[in-house]
């Protein structure tokens, strides 16, 4: 195959496990029913708008599938989607937080487990920015002619680290508890071709851009860390795995503290984006966020209308309030919703964007919605 300079996502897939979370059914499944933690829990859900999630937990908490079967589901949904089987795949690249095995990584189990032939895999590590990593390599190579097809996950299943278990005797303040009732499972996936779909509207990649500003900014959400900074002695493979759990390392913490300047370095990198001509805000028709709590879209809106004084909020899409935050699956969730309920038409463009807490690395992908190719061959 020659090398071709567009690529195109040409299925979708999501899955979600289990049936819908309330917030008066979140105790059920990972506990915390002390009067201390229940307000701690009662004060983040009024604050981040999640009125519902998914476990892949039984309603006793334990868990029913693996991190890598919610990839597999959501591969076959996109898969299902296009019409084709994993068979016809030539890579797949996966993204999560964690994993369920520290050895092999991510991908290797999600092909062992989805089957299909040989294949170039790739796992893209880090937390929410690293679906849209994920997409950029995919997208690479189709672009760059060596594959012609290649499928991108994003699957996390937190909630094995956020059932009550984990907290027994440990010391636990709001940046342990934050994450607890912010987190849940699913799993979202796109086809990728270099042509688009001969019979539907396809998505064409513009182009993918993924920064980090590690350089500037400390740790502000970690696990594995005796604390903030790294150093020899202080991860949790320098100590007795037993004396790791006992000092917490193993709980995924937030530095709350930090958040505000999450949410005014996604601005800057978004105005930069605006600045050097990549996103034209007069002909951009819809854009589509991750983001952890509503209070972080109140000061992106407030922030883009000083720039952008004729901005219509309802361009905007997330389903945040009924899927949960899903880390790394997130974009691919909302993406898959946003196609399916048919919000996009041929000619309109899409902005994904994607904040990463880790250590603060921002994602953005630019999308314009083409129709089938014609009879004659040729494609809009």
């Amino acid at each position: 195959m020659g090398s071709t300079a567009a690529a195109y996502l040409t299925g979708f897939g999501s899955y979600l496990p289990g049936d819908p979370v309330d917030n008066d059914g979140i105790a059920a499944r990972l506990g915390g029913t002390d009067a201390v933690t229940d307000r701690i829990r009662r004060r983040i859900l009024e604050a981040n708008g999640i009125r519902q999630r998914h476990y892949a937990l039984d309603e006793n908490g334990e868990p029913t599938e693996l991190n890598e079967q919610l990839a597999v589901k959501a591969l076959t949904a996109a898969l299902d989607d296009r019409g084709i089987g994993a068979g016809d795949l030539r890579m797949l690249a996966t993204a999560t937080t964690i994993g369920d095995v520290l050895v092999p990584g991510f991908g290797s189990m999600v092909h062992g487990r989805l089957g299909g032939g040989p294949m170039q895999v790739l796992s893209a590590s880090g937390v929410c920015a690293s679906s849209l990593a994920a997409l950029d390599a995919a997208v690479s190579k189709i672009r760059l002619g060596d594959h012609p097809r290649a499928a991108v996950v994003g699957s996390e299943l937190a909630s094995r680290s956020l059932r009550e278990r984990r907290y027994v005797g440990i010391r636990a303040g709001m940046d342990a508890h934050f994450l607890r009732w912010m987190l849940s499972d699913g799993a979202g996936a796109v086809v990728v071709e270099f042509q688009p779909h001969p019979d539907k509207p396809s998505l064409r990649v513009d182009w993918v851009r993924h920064v980090s500003l590690a350089h500037e900014h400390d740790v502000c959400m970690r696990a594995g860390m005796a604390g903030p900074e790294a150093s020899v002695g202080t991860t949790w493979q320098d100590v007795p795995v037993s004396a790791a759990d006992a000092a917490g390392m193993f709980l995924l913490r937030q530095d709350v503290s930090m958040l505000d300047d999450l949410a005014r370095c996604g601005i800057a990198q978004f105005e930069e984006l605006v600045d050097i001509g990549l996103v034209d805000v007069r002909h951009l028709d819809h854009v589509i966020c991750h983001y952890s709590t509503h209070a972080f879209r109140d000061v992106a809106f407030e922030a883009l209308r000083n720039r952008i004084p004729t901005l219509d909020t309802d361009r905007w899409f997330s389903n945040l309030a009924t899927r949960g935050n899903t880390g790394a699956a997130s974009i691919f969730i909302a993406l898959e919703e946003a196609w399916r309920t048919g919000r996009f038409a041929p000619g309109e463009t899409v902005l994904l964007a994607v904040p990463e807490s880790g250590r603060f690395s921002f994602a953005f992908a630019h999308l314009t919605v083409v129709a089938p190719p014609d009879p004659q061959g040729a494609s809009s």
